[in-house]
């Protein structure tokens, strides 16, 4: 079972189990439908905790249902999110380790929030080219603030509990037993009775919120100006601070979001071959032979010589030879300028691991080489 289900003294505990990190795939969802259902049911209880078994609240979507139907199948993260926030009786999450992605996501569905000491709070989407696709763009700013949580949601960095427990995202740092911490908090918030607090009704509040997000946006056009995500992050951000959470939430299901989901599953379904198992056996590489030393073939020499692979590259004249090492010499040169490596990491890859041949007749190419071909 991905979810367990028990009652200790009135409270529901709902546990994601599904190691490693308590991925929120499909079945996951479900078992957490299903039990927030269960327990509005029970008359024997009076409040729920969701709390994660092993090491981590959450890390977000199961990778292992990426691009496959289970990723999108009933109940979607939004509809857990939603039952959970929907919940009659108040919902509490219990987080340590990590809270990240879709697990972020869900715990700022709930009523309320306790934290153990320590757990590392992302949302990393950005990361990969992508937008936190259930509410975090709407409910961490309402929950952190403005500026903490645009630069959170920008740059993907984890963030501490610690440096967030003077916020609206935690209730309460247990110091000690977590989940009798949060037992605790949730019958407490039962006797006060409802409504339970929903940090999506909150305002996001900031002196120069209109300044602030300008300021955001030409930092992150000098430092990402080809990467659309983090733009896009900003703009469901500057949505929700002008026209409120729901509009904020439906510009992450604009064509553009839904393309980059497009482009970063198209890219890890383009590395896998259907009929191919993993467990495959694979031959070890000694040398990588490379045949032209024009602009392909130099690029494709460096690929290898970066990865700590020693290259053969062939050519069938020597000026032509010499003109591809100058290339690869002066793309080397220009990096170490850029201070992306060192003069010390240039000899190793260009020099001490490059073998370069220009055989004089062709006949006499190695043998590893194919027919001849004209330089890339």
């Amino acid at each position: 079972m991905a979810v367990d289900y028990s009652i200790r003294d009135g409270v529901a505990i709902i546990t994601l189990d599904n190691p490693p990190v308590n991925g929120l795939g499909h079945s996951t969802r479900l078992g957490i439908v299903e039990g927030i259902q269960r327990a509005g049911d029970g008359a024997n209880v009076r409040t729920i905790v969701l709390i994660g078994a092993g090491k981590a609240f959450s890390g977000g979507a199961d990778i292992t249902e990426f691009n496959t139907p289970k990723a999108t199948q009933e109940p979607t993260l939004m509809t857990v999110i939603k039952a959970v926030e929907g919940s009659a009786k108040p919902v509490v999450a219990a987080i340590h380790a990590v809270a990240m992605g879709g697990g972020l996501e869900l715990a700022l569905g709930a009523h309320y929030r306790i934290a153990a000491p320590g757990p590392q709070i992302a949302l990393p989407e950005v990361k990969l080219g992508l937008l936190p696709g259930v509410g975090g763009t709407q409910r961490l700013p309402r929950a952190v603030g403005l500026e903490t949580a645009l630069n959170m949601i920008v740059s993907g960095t984890p963030v501490p509990s610690e440096k967030l427990a003077q916020t609206a995202l935690f209730d309460e740092i247990a110091e000690a037993d977590l989940l009798a911490a949060a037992i605790c908090f949730a019958g407490q918030a039962a006797d006060r009775g409802g409504p339970y607090p929903k940090v999506r009704d909150r305002k996001i509040e900031h002196p120069n919120a209109e300044g602030f997000i300008q300021f955001a946006r030409n930092s992150v056009a000098a430092v990402a100006k080809h990467f659309p995500a983090p733009h896009k992050c900003i703009d469901a951000i500057e949505k929700g601070v002008k026209e409120g959470f729901e509009r904020g939430l439906a510009l992450v299901q604009t064509p553009e979001s839904r393309a980059l989901r497009h482009a970063f599953f198209g890219e890890r379904s383009a590395g896998k071959i259907a009929d191919v198992p993993p467990d495959t056996p694979v031959r070890k590489i000694g040398h990588i032979g490379v045949v032209g030393a024009g602009t392909m073939g130099g690029g494709i020499a460096m690929n290898f010589l970066n990865a700590g692979l020693p290259v053969v590259l062939l050519e069938t004249k020597q000026d032509a030879l010499d003109r591809g090492l100058a290339t690869i010499r002066r793309n080397y040169e220009a990096q170490v300028k850029k201070g992306k490596l060192t003069q010390e990491k240039v000899e190793e890859r260009a020099w001490r691991s490059f073998i370069r041949r220009c055989p004089t007749p062709i006949s006499r190419r190695p043998t590893w080489s194919s027919k001849p071909s004209s330089r890339s």
